[in-house]
């Protein structure tokens, strides 16, 4: 997401119509009528403001001055109207700009939600989860102010403003010009704050951003920071952002409140010549006081909507900041859209071919160099090779996390480039070797797997990853609450229950990412049989380390420097002294429970990529 700072200048009023244009369109007709009602209310409450300033002559000249007791009952009832208009057209709009804004806020969202999920994976692995999430929240909020702030200003403050002027111009047209004598050193002022606010408030939602996605990954990784004793190391980094936050808020809160005293100060300027000159004009003349009370009431009551027009600049600068940051997100294209007429695959008997592919997360750094290999339908193929060989980024490749640079990967004679991404991961199940477990029960994350999977299905599922006994000596069974990603089970209990979520989808491709890596070996025994059980019929892709694994697949692949090296079982493979693959077997110990991985010839720099993706998913 583009982090440009920007120039310190104001905002152009053309680019703030721009973006509020922007909004009204893509939103202004679900919410047309409520508008109209906030604007009738907002008139209402202008028009009776300049109406209690009006009235105020007839006050002074018709009850005090003239003494007409026969006006005060009609008086005192209008102006009692007057008030309780006013009363319910504030509520109405107060509510009605709140339904509105809040609505905003949630449709916004929604769309920033949905959009996120159509950027691919490079995005995520470039940004921080937590400080995505904490800009979204503190910008999101500006496409609600900017136009309730454009709405007020318009339909009340500037409404207000008018009639008052024109209460004061109708009252006295000399002290009128008087007074409007304020406006070219406010809006001087106003012009002066703006071009020091926007920068101070983008880099404040910037390090606020720093700050709560710090605290998210410190509180979800506190067992790391326990065992490396990091507290204090990440109390300091914590503290330095906060004083940044702090500093920044300080900031923006000395420049967007200087109007305050600069308004006031020649506020009052203008109201107290304003009252001595009435004053001596009327002791001078003689003339009733009603029309300098009604002028002087006029002017006090201009001062409050003159003020708030005055800082809706200032507020639109920060708002607008929010807003723009909002689009820069939603503006990203998507980098892997399906091609123009995809259609969905059909998948049939299951066999996976890699025909001559090859990849590169940066162009400096290849991964895959023209890699050919066939999974036969029906049958399991397990990928070895030594650290940033490539097997993850192959699995990756296959769901289309990236696309791939040359070559083609098909599926029953489909290349995936052709077919829907989602009818395409429909086909396929997926266990990761860092399973995740999102909010919710246990079922609820089995269920992921299939959304129309029956209870019934999901305890099937959990017995055939041996999940199921552990799952009925938790506290509520299945419906036991797992914490923030699976905080509350071990993490041989989390791969068992993303095993049985990838067996309750029954796609007929499994890949599985060293699936069984997180299992003691007992739990990984009774696991083995069950994805034994569950691979019949599907075309199964293994990354394995464990020899066990390896040793019941029908082929296995070697890769080396992102290419197969050899392919064949494990009889055949280890009949072969010199193989990459009996390498591997003697460095795997004498407990022939694992592989180790051995330091291959693969580049540093494609090993570390290839490890950042695989974290990542």
């Amino acid at each position: 997401m583009s982090q440009k700072t920007g120039n310190p200048k104001g905002a152009p009023p053309a680019e703030v119509l721009a973006v509020i244009h922007r909004i009204l369109a893509e939103n202004g007709r679900e919410y047309v009528w409520h508008y109209v009602l906030a604007i009738v209310c907002l008139v209402a409450v202008a028009a009776t403001t300049a109406f209690t300033a009006w009235i105020m002559r007839d006050v002074i000249d018709q009850i005090f001055y003239k003494q007409r007791g026969d006006l005060i009952v009609l008086i005192c009832v209008t102006i009692m109207a007057a008030f309780v208009i006013r009363g319910i057209a504030t509520y109405g709009q107060a509510v009605t700009l709140a339904k509105i804004g809040n609505n905003l806020v949630a449709r916004y969202q929604r769309r920033i939600f949905d959009h996120l999920m159509k950027l691919g994976v490079g995005f995520f692995n470039d940004t921080r989860s937590g400080r995505l999430a904490a800009q979204i929240n503190q910008n999101v909020s500006g496409i609600r102010d900017l136009l309730g702030m454009t709405l007020t200003s318009v339909a009340r403050d500037a409404v207000s403003l008018v009639g008052l002027v024109a209460v004061m111009v109708m009252q006295d047209p000399l002290l009128s010009v008087m007074s409007l004598l304020i406006g070219p050193p406010l809006v001087y002022a106003v012009v002066y704050l703006m071009r020091r606010l926007r920068r101070a408030t983008r880099e404040s939602v910037q390090i606020n951003s720093h700050l709560i996605g710090a605290m998210q990954e410190a509180t979800q990784g506190i067992a790391i920071v326990k065992a490396f004793t990091m507290e204090e190391v990440l109390a300091r980094r914590i503290s330095g952002l906060i004083d940044g936050a702090e500093q920044k808020a300080n900031r923006i809160a000395r420049v967007s409140e200087r109007l305050n005293p600069i308004a006031e100060i020649l506020a009052g300027l203008v109201v107290a010549g304003v009252i001595g000159y009435a004053g001596y004009r009327s002791n001078t003349t003689g003339q009733p006081p009603g029309a300098v009370f009604s002028f002087i009431t006029a002017l006090l009551l201009a001062y409050d909507p003159a003020r708030r027009l005055a800082r809706v600049q200032v507020g639109m600068e920060r708002s607008l900041v929010n807003a723009r940051m909002i689009y820069e997100l939603l503006d990203l294209t998507p980098q892997q859209g399906d091609a123009p007429g995809a259609s969905a695959i059909k998948v049939g008997k299951g066999e996976v071919r890699f025909d001559n592919v090859s990849f590169a997360y940066s162009p400096d750094i290849p991964v895959l160099h023209g890699l050919s290999f066939t999974a036969e339908a029906g049958k399991t193929t397990a990928i070895v090779g030594a650290s940033g060989a490539g097997k993850s980024t192959l699995v990756a490749l296959l769901q289309r996390f990236y696309d791939i640079g040359g070559g083609a990967i098909e599926i029953d004679g489909q290349d995936i480039s052709k077919v829907t991404k989602r009818s395409l991961r429909q086909s396929i199940a997926y266990v990761s070797q860092q399973p995740y477990l999102f909010e919710g029960s246990i079922r609820d994350n089995i269920r992921y797997g299939r959304l129309d999977a029956t209870d019934a299905e999901i305890e099937e599922a959990a017995r055939l990853a041996a999940a199921d006994d552990f799952i009925r000596q938790q506290p509520l069974g299945y419906d036991t609450p797992v914490g923030e990603n699976g905080a509350t089970l071990s993490g041989g209990q989390r791969q068992r229950v993303s095993i049985a979520r990838a067996i309750v989808r029954q796609a007929p491709i499994l890949l599985l990412d060293e699936a069984t890596s997180s299992l003691d070996n007992e739990s990984e025994a009774r696991v083995q049989q069950a994805l034994t059980d569950a691979t019949v019929g599907r075309t199964t892709i293994v990354i394995a380390h464990r020899l066990s694994t390896v040793i019941n697949a029908d082929r296995i692949v070697v890769l080396e420097n992102g290419r197969v090296a050899e392919m064949g079982t494990h009889a055949s493979l280890l009949a072969d002294p010199h193989s990459v693959y009996a390498r591997f077997y003697r460095l795997q110990g004498a407990d022939g429970l694992g592989l180790v991985d051995a330091a291959g010839p693969a580049t540093e720099a494609a090993e570390s990529e290839t490890n950042a993706a695989e974290a990542e998913r």
